[in-house]
């Protein structure tokens, strides 16, 4: 396998792993749909930092020694977990308080009314944070990386050329999806989708999050 080949059959796999829905994608398409494009690629932007973090890491062999290492391990996992289920309880509860407030009356703007004072910093800081809280990323780079090493090539050089590759192609991926969103912004911008959006939301990263606490590796 050249060089060529391996970075060819990496793509295959990573673009087939990459569309498959998860705690990034929904993250990416809340922020698209209820704070615009600016959030949404600022999520974009933390979860490629973490994602960069993880795959510098693993080629380096850095990430190697928290899957190797058991406790480790659990600790970083079960702290995702619970950071994963925090952030989706809290969206679930507070599109409660958003229907008793419009079922009260009272005048609430929508962007605030589910997170708070949303910033492009905050939401670079969910995605890096959700992301390098995630173990599973760590073993993906380690258990893939090597694989797409050819013969005699330098596992640190092209540890880090792969690792480019997937960030460039996460970039890629979630840019189409937000300019997808953008599309049909306006129906999305209803009161009633966005409450949609944020309770499908909230339902997904908890559910990610307890499958994240309960798995075992």
């Amino acid at each position: 396998m050249n060089t060529l080949s391996a970075i060819g059959s990496f793509l295959v796999v990573a673009t087939t792993l990459m569309v498959a829905p998860g705690p990034d994608t929904a993250l990416v398409l809340r922020a698209s749909v209820v704070h615009g494009k600016r959030h949404a690629f600022a999520t974009v932007l933390g979860i490629s930092s973490g994602a960069a973090t993880w795959g510098i890491s693993a080629a380096l062999g850095i990430s190697a020694l928290v899957t190797a290492s058991e406790v480790a391990y659990n600790t970083l996992r079960i702290a995702g977990a619970a950071y994963l289920v925090w952030m989706g309880v809290s969206m679930l509860w507070k599109t409660l308080r958003r229907v008793t407030a419009d079922n009260s009356g009272e005048e609430t703007d929508w962007s605030t009314a589910v997170t708070g004072a949303e910033t492009p910093m905050r939401a670079w800081r969910r995605g890096i944070t959700t992301n390098l809280l995630n173990p599973k990323v760590g073993v993906f780079y380690v258990a893939m990386l090597p694989q797409f090493v050819p013969d005699g090539a330098s596992h640190l050089a092209m540890g880090l050329l792969l690792s480019l590759i997937h960030v460039l192609l996460g970039v890629l991926w979630f840019g189409l999806l937000i300019q997808a969103t953008d599309l049909a912004r306006k129906w999305l911008q209803r009161r009633s989708v966005q409450l949609g959006m944020d309770r499908a939301t909230g339902a997904v990263l908890v559910c990610f999050g307890l499958l994240l606490g309960l798995s075992s590796s």
